[in-house]
């Protein structure tokens, strides 16, 4: 298994993608909110370690299913048919985590134990961009561990979107114990440090996990949101006018 801690640096957020992750969109937040942004920032970049770890199996992909043999007669995950079809192709998979830490929840949890509501709502929107980002630095380490195959990737797909129900992130997490995971007093598996709760609630909840494909013939698509009703992904939020327009 694969596993990386990063820096905030290494994460290259530009102030705009922040403030698009904020709501801003194409607008600059004004002198106030700026100050409390770099004075966030300023905190974060002297703790943060966010991290990533993943490893490449093998399974059978049907119409809507994982399947880890033929004879299995109920696949290991039920993913449906949407990302089915998005991971058409794939010889291999990528099981993954990633997460801001749990530097980063503490530090949240201060801000909403001082009640400083904008903090707070900085915070976690910069949440949000790290884990994603920190998914992104996950997938050019893939990249680099495939390309002596020949391989690409498709997108990155997690339990909770497009069909795929949040309670498989229990059989998603199982798997990381026969790797390098480590066991809570609690009896979770975790996967850089991650717990899962019983109602499959990530801890730290600034964290990301899923599945991605690999192989000659797969390829990264843009997020194809007319295909999915989930209106609150955070990949609709972000590209409305191609949601729209798909």
């Amino acid at each position: 298994m694969t596993f990386k801690e990063l820096t905030f640096d290494d994460l290259n957020i530009t102030p705009h993608e922040l403030y698009e992750q904020m709501g801003y969109h194409d607008n600059i937040p004004d002198e106030a909110t700026l100050s409390e942004i770099q004075r966030i920032v300023s905190d974060i970049k002297s703790f943060l370690k966010p991290r990533f770890c993943f490893f490449v199996t093998r399974f059978l992909l049907t119409e809507s299913s994982l399947k880890t043999s033929e004879s299995e007669s109920v696949g290991l995950f039920k993913i449906g048919k949407i990302i089915a079809r998005q991971l058409k192709g794939s010889e291999a998979f990528a099981c993954f985590v990633c997460t801001a830490g749990m530097e980063f929840e503490d530090y949240q949890r201060q801000l909403m134990l001082a009640g400083d509501m904008v903090r707070v709502f900085i915070a976690d929107a910069l949440g949000s961009l790290i884990a994603e980002k920190c998914c992104d630095q996950m997938e050019l380490s893939l990249q680099e561990s495939v390309n002596k195959l020949g391989w690409k990737h498709t997108n990155r797909f997690s339990p909770g979107y497009c069909g795929w129900h949040v309670s498989e992130q229990q059989t998603l997490f199982s798997l990381f114990s026969d790797k390098r995971g480590k066991q809570s007093a609690e009896g979770y598996t975790n996967p850089c440090e991650v717990q899962l709760t019983d109602s499959s609630l990530m801890i730290p909840i600034k964290s990301v996990s899923g599945i991605i494909g690999l192989g000659k013939d797969v390829r990264h698509l843009d997020y194809t949101c007319g295909l999915c009703d989930f209106k609150q992904c955070y990949k609709r939020r972000r590209n409305p006018n191609k949601a729209k327009n798909n």
